[in-house]
């Protein structure tokens, strides 16, 4: 251990260790998509305000800077949070230096790439990146300010949280825990008469001016989201595992090393000292309001990475921590033993880091994982896009008459990405659901980009575009027959399945949107709407053999079906009889516009003896009028004759 931690090892395995991670950080950045709210971050890039629905400007200026260098590229996007992500661990060391001295500076930095969460962020271009950046900036700034209380210092702190408050909402924790330190550690109370800081106060107060802008322009949509609707604000049992999900995020052993460091801390703060008490009031607030919020607010958010800030202060005496586990364990077990059980704690901790880039990364490879882990398991959040790009460029010129019609998606992510595609300068959606749940409907709504004004844009061609894989069928139905009230006529035009059928998007073309007096005055043809169906045998997991009875129901809105048929393995095996009337589907379901009803049932029998023993895939193909196929029902069964 001795020789592990001299400065110049130390040095090495830091610059190595950073060195690694930002290799495959830029890998990954280059491979990976924008996800879902990377792609929203670069929307609001393009149109650059001082705050939106849920963010101020610093996330968009950052996405808009680094887009600069490189139009349309992924990397270009995530470019500057590589850069902040990638100094984080030299931040740290920064702030630990003067406190702590160069060797345990340069341990606390070391251990900084042992957060799996942190050793992650610069990856995704999210604002988590910019919000830890600047926090630990404002700490170090912070600390100097009190220390030798040179104006340069004071003055640092405030622009930096000045520009914090303009990253996110949760930035404000930051300036908070330094006021309650100044008020609750007794010897720096003094502060109160100092000019400076009052003058940086005022400073850092400009940095709410944008929020504030934003929320009384837009009678505080913004606040209310975030502090009201975004939160079930009911107690929630499944809250109460937080302090484990953060263990494991954390990796149980330096979720330990901080929850020892914490209680160090404390009893040095209550002997006075006051970089502990300062470090103390940053790490516990960020993680005992979340902690404590936990049961009642957002369970993925404030359950993952919303408590991440208030690890890092916990660093600067998580050295000291690891070395005194070091002396005890020696002084039991022999030196051994003790270096194996303290170098764990940071190994793990940086394999955890490790582990997290891959699994994230693992997206861009998923046709040779799917071959060895089977289709449904990955993500494809950040997969898949360039593909669709290129479809979509296709399906426009050739599907639609030469013309450039709008361009209107079933979401706002798949919106963003045809624009971050170049396929539209103005694309549409009039999906308004997860807008909501997302709190940017009223963004899109200033942007123009929802169904009223698509509405708006009359006597104009459309290209409707639904991600079906991250649709449920009545949400797609849904979808399709809003399409259908602002068109005089909606056609299907193809589908795009990738990954095995993981990520798949349908066209459909519109030849002009109807204003709302025509609306009222004609009648819509028919709608597109997707074919539903079940299998009511055999059920998933059945064992067959003989002679197998088949039989289930199936229908299509306004449409209808023209055939059913049987596929074992991806192949059409029988022909199903179709036109077995189910008027208990008829009024289940209620079905209005099928032309079948309420002959929606089909049976048929499947002879086991011609396939082999053991694990098949059983599924229907139905082909409405039209000719469109559609696969339904997959599941497993098992022969054995």
């Amino acid at each position: 251990m001795d020789r592990i931690i001299k400065v110049e090892n130390l040095t090495k395995l830091l610059l190595a260790g950073s060195f690694l991670l930002l290799a495959i950080k830029l890998i990954l950045a280059y491979r990976l998509d924008l996800y879902s709210d990377e792609i929203f971050y670069w929307l609001a890039s393009t149109h650059l305000a001082p705050a939106y629905s849920d963010l101020p400007f610093m996330t968009a200026l950052l996405v808009w800077m680094g887009s600069a260098l490189d139009p349309g590229s992924a990397l270009a996007v995530r470019s500057l949070f590589l850069v902040l992500g990638s100094c984080i661990p030299f931040l740290v060391y920064w702030l630990a230096l003067p406190l702590i001295g160069r060797q345990q500076a340069l341990l606390s930095a070391l251990l900084a790439l042992c957060i799996p969460l942190g050793g992650f962020l610069g990856l995704l271009a999210v604002p988590d990146v910019p919000l830890l950046f600047l926090g630990i900036l404002a700490i170090g700034f912070f600390e100097r300010a009190l220390r030798t209380n040179r104006f340069f210092y004071w003055a640092a702190t405030a622009i930096v949280v000045a520009l914090g408050l303009c990253t996110h909402y949760r930035f404000i924790l930051y300036p908070v825990s330094a006021i309650l330190f100044l008020l609750v550690f007794r010897p720096e109370r003094r502060q109160w008469r100092n000019p400076h800081l009052w003058l940086a106060m005022g400073i850092a107060g400009l940095g709410l001016i944008p929020v504030v802008w934003f929320n009384f322009s837009n009678q505080l949509a913004s606040a209310s989201f975030y502090l009201v609707e975004r939160h079930p604000w009911k107690f929630q049992p499944s809250g109460l595992l937080h302090l484990f999900k953060q263990a494991g995020l954390v990796t149980p052993p330096l979720y330990a090393l901080f929850l020892i460091t914490l209680l160090g801390m404390l009893k040095l703060a209550r002997h006075g000292d006051r970089v502990a008490a300062m470090l103390l009031s940053f790490a516990l607030l960020n993680l005992l309001v979340y902690l404590i919020l936990a049961p009642w607010t957002d369970s993925s958010s404030t359950s993952i990475h919303w408590p991440l800030s208030g690890y890092y202060p916990l660093l600067i005496y998580a050295p000291s921590t690891l070395l005194d586990l070091y002396r005890w364990t020696g002084a039991r077990w022999g030196k051994s033993v003790s270096r194996a059980i303290t170098l764990s704690v940071p190994t793990l901790g940086f394999m955890g880091s490790i582990t997290a880039l891959l699994i994230v990364g693992s997206q861009a490879f998923q046709i040779p994982l799917q071959a060895v882990i089977g289709t449904g398991v990955l993500s494809n959040k950040l997969a898949g896009w360039r593909e669709f790009a290129a479809f979509t460029s296709q399906v426009m010129p050739t599907e639609t008459a030469g013309q450039s019609p709008l361009i209107v998606t079933d979401n706002y992510y798949t919106a963003a990405q045809v624009k971050f595609a170049g396929l539209s300068v103005n694309p549409y959606t009039i999906d308004a659901d997860k807008a909501v749940r997302d709190g940017r409907l009223l963004q899109l709504q200033l942007w123009e980009m929802d169904e009223t004004a698509l509405a708006a844009r009359t006597g104009e061609a459309i290209l409707l575009i639904t991600e079906d894989s991250t649709l449920a069928v009545p949400d797609k139905e849904l979808a399709v027959g809003l399409a259908c009230r602002y068109v005089n006529n909606l056609t299907y035009l193809a589908s795009l399945s990738l990954f095995n059928g993981d990520k798949a998007f349908s066209y459909y073309a519109g030849n002009r949107i109807v204003s709302a007096v025509e609306q009222s005055a004609f009648t819509v043809g028919r709608c597109p709407f997707p074919p539903r169906g079940w299998i009511d045998e055999p059920t998933a997991g059945s064992t067959l053999n003989g002679i197998a009875e088949i039989q289930g129901w199936a229908y299509n809105e306004d449409i209808g079906l023209a055939s059913v048929h049987l596929l074992i393995d991806g192949q059409s095996v029988a022909d199903l009889q179709y036109g077995i009337a189910r008027p208990d589907v008829v009024e289940i379901m209620q079905v209005d516009s099928d032309p079948n009803a309420p002959n929606l049932g089909y049976a048929g029998e499947l002879d086991t003896r011609e396939l082999s023993d053991g694990d098949h895939q059983l599924a229907i193909r139905l082909t409405d009028s039209n000719g469109v196929e559609t696969i339904f029902g997959q599941r497993r069964i098992f022969i054995a004759n």
